[in-house]
């Protein structure tokens, strides 16, 4: 389900803005508009959806649009043309009163300045919407040390801003928002004003509390590590339009053009690459409780492989047998794999990223299984050889 639904956006700043859409849709440029009309072009025709539950990063570099489309998401900036649906409603189309409303009910904002209330304590600053809003003091102040004890804060609800450090100081802009409990996060460059370490450490925050809330979040950045580290996708902005956007993998290995090449040129790809990115369908397995050793010596010689997973009833991995250990069950009478069944393997879920599947693969003696985390099936399997020749097949200056 589509949260958020943008669709043929524009922004255009300056007198009569709808005459520069034309020029737009005529392949003219935003250089050529500005010089020639005076106009300046913000977003020039936009569209996408944020699914429910997902993190989307819109970014670029400086002078991009990125600010410019949320805020025309939220209206915050009105739109030239176009229109912006979230949760079947057209924002587009609210009146102001209305459009109040609904950004107070459905939307939180996090900036990059904190935009705390200095003579404010930590709680006040939290409560602010919720005041707005017209909640109950004591609604809204539980509501608020709710929202701090997520963000790690609880037991600074008195303070004053100015006795907070900048990282915490961001978690109280970030509990300010929590506390009114939106569908839509929106985070304007929300980290790039902290320190590199606690940059690192408010992402990682970030993540673990999208896993409790799954909240739709539009979050603003001009750094791509940071964007492959939070998107679910990105959506790549130049002069306003959008240059390309997919999984952080498509970004990186199927860069769209030359800027976007550019863009993501010095990116590890092992960071992105993950196990389902680089696993190869299973082409055999054997069944605890239906193959003997026959059987399973019978499959990993038609394949070509030394050793083969075993599967339970469900699919689900019980172990691994090698062809040695099957010869070795028939030359002494055994039927029953089981007897030669070696349990002490690794698996790993879909979404392990390849920096961690080669210290695991280094010393493995074995394949590697990869399961589905939720229900324990496999899914595939990697060998370091595999692993290998995707990365060196995906890299990014191939």
């Amino acid at each position: 389900m589509a949260t958020i639904t943008v669709q043929n956006l524009y922004k255009i700043f300056g007198p009569s803005p709808e005459r520069a859409i034309p020029l737009l849709e005529n392949g003219r440029s935003k250089e050529d508009i500005l010089r020639e009309t005076k106009l300046g072009v913000g977003v020039n025709n936009v569209s996408f959806t944020a699914e429910e539950g997902e993190i989307l990063v819109i970014m670029g570099l400086s002078g991009s649009g990125k600010s410019t489309l949320v805020r025309c998401v939220n209206r915050l900036i009105e739109p030239t043309r176009g229109s912006v649906i979230i949760n079947g409603t057209d924002v587009t189309a609210l009146p102001p009163e209305e459009l109040r409303q609904f950004r107070q009910a459905h939307m939180g904002m996090v900036f990059q300045n904190f935009a705390l209330f200095p003579h404010r304590s930590v709680i006040q600053n939290v409560e602010y919407g919720l005041e707005l809003q017209g909640v109950a003091p004591d609604v809204r102040r539980e509501a608020a040390v709710d929202a701090l004890e997520k963000v790690g804060l609880a037991g600074w609800e008195d303070s004053l801003p100015r006795q907070l450090s900048g990282g915490m100081q961001q978690r109280v802009g970030l509990a300010r928002a929590l506390a009114l409990d939106p569908d839509i996060l929106m985070m304007d460059e929300a980290f790039s004003a902290l320190d590199p370490l606690i940059r690192r450490d408010m992402q990682d925050e970030l993540l673990n509390l999208q896993e409790d809330m799954k909240k739709t979040i539009l979050f603003i950045s001009h750094d791509l590590d940071e964007a492959l580290k939070l998107g679910n996708r990105i959506i790549l902005m130049k002069d306003g339009a959008v240059v390309q956007s997919g999984t952080p993998e498509e970004i990186l290995t199927e860069p769209a053009d030359d800027y976007v090449t550019k863009f993501v040129e010095d990116v590890d790809i092992t960071k992105v690459l993950t196990a389902e990115s680089v696993m190869k369908k299973t082409e055999a397995v054997a069944y605890l409780h239906t193959d003997g050793p026959r059987a399973t010596l019978r499959k990993m010689r038609k394949n070509a492989i030394s050793s083969l997973f075993v599967l339970d009833d469900n699919r689900r991995v019980a172990g691994i047998v090698t062809v040695e250990d099957c010869v070795s069950l028939l030359e002494r009478g055994g039927k029953d794999i089981r007897e030669i069944l070696r349990t002490d393997i690794r698996t790993v879920d879909s979404e392990t990223p390849a920096t961690e599947l080669i210290e695991i693969l280094h010393d493995l003696p074995y394949p590697l299984a990869v399961t589905n985390s939720k229900n324990g099936k496999i899914q595939g399997v990697i060998v370091r050889g595999t692993l290998l020749g995707a990365i060196a097949g995906k890299g990014i200056n191939q």
